[in-house]
């Protein structure tokens, strides 16, 4: 029998696996193999050799190959997450495969065509590290790369990993990304409806047809698609991208620096949890403390449109923090803000700064980027962005009919898409709320099925649960929509429209105490928020009906010049004006009120029949819209029929 020796070499090892293989294996142990096949075949044994790499060997769940190259293995490993994410997109989420990837570059010991050794078990542990859809690769790695690559790592700082003596450098490439690079259309979605008909072999063929192409011939490829061609071009940074940088402590006192790095912290963590806002790490961030800033640089080395940067200075009782932000691409200012408070409590201090500064930038940053030129507007991104910008205007059946056919238009481009699915059913949703419709019904009915799909596709999603607590306000449900609104609080704190949202429904629900304290948090959050005529509505009406009717009408006065288009404050204001005896300006509001509405909810009746309505009000409530509401609507000289 012959006999093989062991050799060493330095190889760049690539360790795959797929995420929640057991559960998948669980639910549909056959569809789940049979899937896994054909990404290997289709997608992952191409890459690897179109990379110059070779697989070793594979698991039931996973992939370990080795390269010459580390810069090859990279790039494969990337070209796999982005053509991946598109794979399997006639699934539900939970059912669709993704993968964990891990690079190492170390000594391996070769024993035929196997590998071994501390380099694979790196690989390995690096891999468990991964989030779904992303790559974890080695401090070895990353500085072998260097600036070869178009890509932002994230500093992970040193692991402490199962069997390896030291710990291990590891740097993130997360699948967010990677989504904004392309990838060659032939291997993003393989030919899948032929496997059933003509075989794996058959499709391999067509496979290798498809691509053939772009290859051919292999001496001469076509440059837009070579290795070096993609490393010389600039790093395309998504379109919501930001880095934090460490803000500047300005003060004469050094122990300030805790509080200055505590704002740096809490914005980075506020700013992420704003949707679909990609932000640069702390640790990644803070290597730009104390260095000279280029704006530029730093977007085309961390791959972010914006840059924020900030300063704080402390005399006495008194802390100013200023804070600007700068587009990465042309180094021009566009956004910038001031804040000066008393001490007090720092923390509080801290945490008022960083809930403003992110909300009014979430918002500033949708706006900015809905105007931007684009050659491909997709449902993900530019669509969806434009809608979202749509919503932040002062509300009117116009901007809610402009919003919905932007997230229309999303849904056509991509059916699955829980975030379309999601914003549509809170624009249809929330125009009932408001009374902007004139389909109440079908508006309610659709945003229900569409918030229920988007749950079921993406239970974790903070904006499905707001699409159902809105829905469910609308039929009237509101301590179950509280729920929704109360977990979407738990995560994201500056959610201001929520906030607003889970006022209503305590209003609605009997709690009139807790209203004016979440309006004013809003206000607080978001002080120059276009949608801030609905904040002081809010607080009008419960100043209406706790009988207090100049307060009542100074916040009602302030909601319809700050947003006009809002039948409800019209008809809030008539019955204020009523009840104080000023009827001319009672009925210049009805008729207002009943022209925004179009004829619609124009007596006593049809009000108390509005969805969401008034047999869903609590008793405590229902007394007292009868005692001044309702009341003020009679004496502004509203019909009961």
């Amino acid at each position: 029998m012959a006999t093989t020796t062991a050799t060493r070499r330095l190889a760049a090892i690539l360790a795959a696996d797929v995420v929640g293989y057991s559960r998948l294996m669980g639910a549909d142990e056959e569809g789940t193999h049979e899937r896994f096949k054909a990404h290997l075949i289709e997608l992952l044994d191409p890459k690897i050799r179109e990379h110059h790499g070779r697989i070793v060997k594979t698991t039931g769940d996973g992939v370990l190959a080795e390269f010459a190259s580390v810069v090859d293995a990279v790039q494969c490993a990337a070209e796999i997450q982005r053509a991946m994410a598109e794979r399997d997109l006639d699934l539900a989420e939970e059912r669709r495969l993704r993968f964990r990837i891990g690079i190492n570059l170390g000594d391996v010991i070769a024993d035929g065509g196997d590998i071994y050794g501390d380099g694979v078990n790196i690989a390995a542990r690096l891999e468990g590290l991964a989030a779904p859809g992303g790559i974890c690769v080695s401090g070895t790695v990353r500085d072998h790369i260097g600036d070869r690559l178009p890509y932002a790592f994230e500093d992970m700082g040193a692991q402490n990993v199962k069997n390896i003596a030291q710990p291990v450098r590891v740097y993130a490439l997360r699948r967010e990304g990677l989504a904004s690079l392309s990838v060659p259309r032939p291997l993003a979605r393989p030919i899948r409806r032929h496997r059933a008909v003509i075989g794996t072999a058959a499709a391999l063929v067509l496979v290798i047809i498809c691509i053939a192409p772009w290859f051919w011939p292999a001496a001469k490829p076509p440059p837009t698609l070579t290795a070096a061609t993609s490393v010389a071009q600039p790093l395309v940074a998504p379109r919501l991208s930001i880095v934090v940088l460490p803000f500047t402590n300005l003060s004469n006192d050094p122990d300030q620096q805790y509080f200055v790095d505590g704002i740096t912290d809490d914005l980075t963590t506020a700013l992420s949890r704003t949707p679909d806002l990609f932000v640069i790490s702390r640790n990644s961030a803070f290597t730009y403390r104390n260095r000279q800033i280029d704006t530029k640089q730093i977007g085309r080395e961390l791959g972010v449109r914006y840059v924020l940067e900030g300063s704080a200075r402390r005399s006495a009782n008194k802390v100013r923090v200023n804070v600007q932000v700068i587009s990465a691409e042309t180094d021009s200012h566009l956004w910038a803000d001031q804040f000066d408070n008393d001490i007090g409590d720092l923390f509080t201090l801290q945490s008022e700064i960083t809930s403003r500064v992110a909300t009014a930038l979430g918002a500033e940053l949708i706006m900015t980027e809905a105007v931007q030129p684009t050659d491909n507007p997709d449902a993900l991104s530019y669509i969806i962005l434009r809608g979202r910008a749509a919503m932040l205007k002062p509300l009117s059946r116009d901007v809610y009919g402009e919003a919905i056919s932007m997230y229309e238009h999303a849904l056509t481009l991509d059916p699955q898409s829980a975030e379309a699915k999601s914003l549509l059913a809170i624009a249809l949703a929330n125009r009932v709320l408001n009374g902007m419709t004139g389909t109440p019904a079908a508006d309610t009915a659709r945003a229900a099925d569409l918030a229920a799909q988007a749950l079921v596709s993406s239970p974790r999603s903070t904006t499905a649960h707001v699409a159902k607590g809105v829905v469910l306000s609308t039929q009237g449900r509101c301590e179950e929509a509280i729920s929704e609104y109360e977990t979407v609080l738990a995560i994201n704190r500056n959610a201001v429209g929520v906030l607003t949202l889970l006022a209503v429904c305590k209003l609605t629900t009997g709690s009139i105490e807790e209203v004016i304290p979440l309006e004013e948090q809003a206000i607080r959050l978001s002080p120059l928020d276009p949608r801030i005529g609905h904040f002081y509505r809010e607080i009008g009406f419960v100043h209406l009906l706790q009988s207090r009717i100049d307060e009542a009408i100074l916040w009602l006065e302030k909601a319809r010049s700050t947003t006009q288009e809002l039948p409800w404050t019209h008809h809030l204001l008539a019955s204020a004006y009523g009840l104080k005896g000023n009827t001319e300006r009672a009925a210049a509001e009805l008729t207002e009120a009943r022209r925004l509405r179009g004829g619609r909810y124009a007596s006593i009746a049809q009000i108390k029949a509005f969805p969401s309505g008034y047999r869903a009000v609590a008793p405590n409530i229902q007394a007292l819209l009868d005692a001044t509401y309702f009341a003020g609507l009679r004496k502004a000289g509203m019909p009961e029929q």
